[in-house]
């Protein structure tokens, strides 16, 4: 009988300690983030020293793992504090920090000892000897390059014991392992220090040189795109598991809680139902429709099966993905009355149909039907971001369950 040893952990992206919280209660193991130096995402939210002591308590309550980026490329000056930074993390009870610089871990090495190291993406670990030239320094995890196969991952399982982090999930760099320069040189904000402009993204055209006019033609459908497609395991992660992996990564520090909790809730859920019965174990189609609800692009297995090619990229015509807009977040239930309070987020009214989902995969829609203000009056809409509504709600919720309804066309 085949038998999982070990679980491997859901990782989830947390831009702030909202985000932090919802991960973890939509199922995630272990969230990353990041603090206000030091990291890749200076645009993410990012915490203060007392808002990460506040997502370590809750995590730990909660039996999760708090890990802070300090991924960034240091250039002269950069690492000024970076001892303080490390000693106070270490002293709050962050779980690890993750860093790609050598010159950083060697200063979280004297200033922090014992606080964990995991390598960053950005350090381009591709094979089984690098792992372990990482491990003999100290390190405890290596987050994989995005590069890196399937069946590379399998090498490395077979040559070190290490722990293996690896990305599943989200959008991905058209750069090699994410070190670009085209925001220094487009806009001078430097990608590798925190201040990516996302350049790749950008829609551009082809000019003929003779004229200097665009060559519309030739790009009818989609302009010139050097931008990836988002990267999806979702229906490999037994393989990811097999291979050894013991840490599924999820990208979107930038992302909303409608992302972070709908994506942590169905990679939580496949990792479960695999995991207690691997030999009965069947894909159910209503995650892969779960996860279409956030995504925002085409979905491809990335470097997983082979290089990428221009199907991999946004070329042509996109993809019709449905949109959804998360409406509102239940505060309180009362199960006698059947009535909720909610925060909107997001407009919604009377006669349109909604969506409520929680943790543990909980899914039902119905129609709203009525509305109360805060002073409990009638009301056809909620339109106000934040205000606070009360409405019927056909079966059972939670406090942290999320609303959403398609987004209009």
């Amino acid at each position: 009988m085949k038998k999982i040893e070990r679980k491997p952990e859901v990782l989830a992206p947390a831009g702030n300690l909202e985000k932090l919280k919802i991960a973890i209660r939509y199922g995630a193991d272990a969230v990353y983030i990041g603090g206000q130096a030091f990291g890749l995402r200076s645009r993410a939210g990012n915490f203060s020293y007392e808002e990460m002591s506040e997502g370590v308590t809750f995590a730990h309550e909660h039996g999760s793992k708090v890990f802070v980026a300090a991924n960034m490329v240091t250039h002269e000056g950069d690492s000024n504090g970076a001892d303080v930074f490390f000693k106070t993390l270490q002293s709050i009870g962050v779980d690890a920090v993750i860093i790609s610089d050598p010159a950083l871990i060697v200063v979280c090495f004297n200033a922090a000892p014992g606080l964990p190291i995991h390598l960053s993406t950005q350090a381009s670990a591709t094979n089984y000897k690098t792992l372990e030239f990482w491990k003999g320094i100290g390190l405890e995890r290596v987050v994989l390059a995005r590069e890196v196969g399937i069946e590379e991952i399998r090498e490395m399982r077979r040559h070190t014991d290490i722990e293996i982090e690896a990305f599943v999930h989200g959008a991905m760099c058209i750069a090699y392992s994410g070190r670009c320069t085209l925001s220094n040189h487009m806009v001078n904000r430097d990608a590798n220090r925190g201040g990516c402009a996302q350049s790749c993204r950008w829609k551009y055209d082809l000019f003929d040189m003779d004229n200097g006019e665009p060559n519309s033609h030739l790009c009818e459908d989609e302009p010139f795109s050097m931008s990836a497609v988002d990267l999806s395991m979702l229906h490999h992660l037994p393989e990811m598991i097999d291979a050894g992996v013991n840490s599924l990564k999820i990208e979107g520090r930038m992302k909303s809680i409608h992302y972070v909790s709908t994506v942590a809730n169905v990679y939580r859920n496949v990792v479960d139902a695999y995991c207690s019965d691997p030999e009965h174990f069947v894909f159910n189609p209503a995650w892969d429709e779960e996860i279409w609800k956030v995504a925002q692009r085409d979905l491809s297995t990335g470097f997983y099966y082979g290089v990428p090619t221009e199907k991999e990229q946004l070329f042509g015509r996109a993809r019709k993905i449905p949109k959804y807009t998360f409406a509102a977040q239940v505060l309180d239930y009362d199960p006698n009355t059947k009535i909720a309070t909610l925060e909107q987020r997001n407009n919604f009214g009377v006669g349109e149909e909604v969506e409520f989902y929680g943790p543990g995969f909980v899914h039902f829609k119905q129609t709203v039907r009525d509305l109360r203000n805060e002073d409990g009056e009638p009301i056809d809409r909620a339109p106000n971001p934040m205000m606070t509504v009360t409405m019927t709600i056909d079966a059972p919720v939670e406090p942290y369950f999320l609303m959403r309804k398609k987004a209009d066309v």
